[in-house]
C-alpha cells in the first residue's frame, strides 16, 4: 500500500500532466481535477466489484490509498492556509498582501472542494456491504480514513477560529491609531459590527492623524472582508463536520443493530440448542422403552411358547 501511495503522490505533483492554477502553485490540484479523481475512483471501484480485473479487496485497498494521499493534500493545505493567513496579518506591502490574498482565496476554495470529495468518497465506502473477514477488514479501515479525515476537518476549524481572534485583535489595533482613547463599546462596534466602517470613518474626521489614519482605515476594511470569508468557511466546516458525525452515529446505529441482532441470534441459538438435547435425550429413551417393550415380547412369546409345547407333550404321553 505504501507503494501505491508513493506513486499516487508522485503522478499528483507532476505525473501525467495534471492541471495546475497557475496563480497558486500550492494547488496541486483545481475543481475539475478533484471531481475526475472521485468520478474515477468510484468507477474502479465499482469495476472491481463487479468482476474487474482485480480482486475487490484490491480495489478496495487502491481506493483506501489513494483516499490517505488526498486526506495527506487535505492536511498540507491546512497548514499552508495558516502560513498565508499568518503572512495576511503581517503584511506591509499592498502589492504583496494582494499575490497573498489571491493565493489563500485560490487555495481556500481547492481544500473546500478536495474535502467535499472526500466526504462523497468514504461515503461511498460506508455503503459497501461485505460479509466475512472482507467485511471486517473494510469496515476496519474506512472508519479509520473517516477518523483522520474529521480530526483533519477539526484542525481546519481551529486554525480559522484562531485567525478569526488574530484579524480582530488587528482591527482593534488600527482602530486605537485613529482613536487612541476609544472605548471597549467603540472597539466592539468596529470588530463585530459589518457597519462598523461607519464608526471608524467619523473617527477620521477628529484625528490629526489623517494620512496614518487613512492607511489603517483601508486595512480594517480589507480584515472584515477577510473575517467575512473565514466566516464562511467555518459554517462550511460545521456543515461538513456534522455530516460526518452523522455518518459516524448511523454506522454506530448499524453496529449497534447487528450485534444486538447477533446478541439474539446467540441466544435463540441457546435456546434452540437446548431444546435439541431435550430431543436428543428424549428420542434416547424413547429408543430405550421401545427396546424394553420388544424384549418384553419376545419373553413373553417364549412363555407361551414353552407352556404350548409341554401341553402337547403332555397329552401325547396320556
Amino acid at each position: 500500500m505504501g507503494d501505491r501511495l508513493a506513486a499516487l503522490r508522485a503522478q499528483q505533483q507532476g505525473g501525467n500532466g495534471s492541471p495546475q492554477r497557475t496563480n497558486n502553485p500550492y494547488a496541486q490540484f483545481d475543481d475539475t481535477t478533484y471531481e475526475m479523481n472521485d468520478v474515477q475512483s468510484t468507477t474502479n471501484l465499482t469495476a472491481g466489484l463487479s468482476g474487474g480485473a482485480q480482486e475487490p479487496i484490491s480495489e478496495f485497498y487502491n481506493e483506501i490509498s489513494s483516499i490517505q494521499g488526498s486526506l495527506k493534500q487535505f492536511n498540507d493545505n491546512i497548514s499552508r492556509i495558516s502560513e498565508l493567513h499568518s503572512r495576511s496579518i503581517n503584511y506591509t506591502d499592498d502589492a504583496v498582501a494582494q499575490r497573498n490574498a489571491a493565493e489563500l482565496e485560490d487555495l481556500v476554495a481547492d481544500t473546500s472542494a478536495l474535502s467535499d470529495t472526500l466526504k462523497r468518497r468514504i461515503k461511498a465506502l460506508e455503503r459497501q456491504r461485505t460479509s466475512g473477514r472482507d467485511g471486517q477488514i473494510k469496515k476496519q479501515q474506512t472508519g479509520l480514513v473517516k477518523t483522520k479525515f474529521v480530526e483533519a476537518i477539526q484542525n481546519y476549524q481551529t486554525v480559522e477560529q484562531q485567525y478569526r481572534q488574530r484579524y480582530k485583535q488587528r482591527l482593534e489595533r488600527q482602530y486605537k491609531i485613529v482613536k487612541p482613547d476609544a472605548t471597549p463599546e467603540e472597539i466592539r462596534a468596529v470588530v463585530e459590527d459589518d457597519n462598523g466602517g461607519q464608526v471608524f470613518s467619523q473617527a477620521l474626521l477628529n484625528t490629526n492623524r489623517y494620512g496614518e489614519s487613512k492607511a489603517a482605515y483601508r486595512e480594517v476594511q480589507e480584515r472584515h472582508k477577510d473575517i467575512q470569508k473565514i466566516e464562511r468557511t467555518l459554517a462550511e466546516l460545521a456543515q461538513l463536520f456534522n455530516d460526518m458525525s452523522i455518518l459516524v452515529e448511523q454506522q454506530d446505529e448499524t453496529v449497534d443493530a447487528i450485534e444486538e441482532t447477533a446478541s439474539h441470534v446467540e441466544k435463540d441459538t441457546e435456546v434452540g440448542l437446548g431444546y435439541t438435547m431435550k430431543a436428543v435425550k428424549s428420542a434416547s429413551a424413547a429408543r430405550k422403552k421401545r427396546w424394553i417393550c420388544f424384549g418384553l415380547s419376545i419373553l413373553i412369546l417364549v412363555i407361551i411358547a414353552i407352556i404350548i409345547a409341554i401341553v402337547v407333550l403332555n397329552n401325547r404321553k396320556k
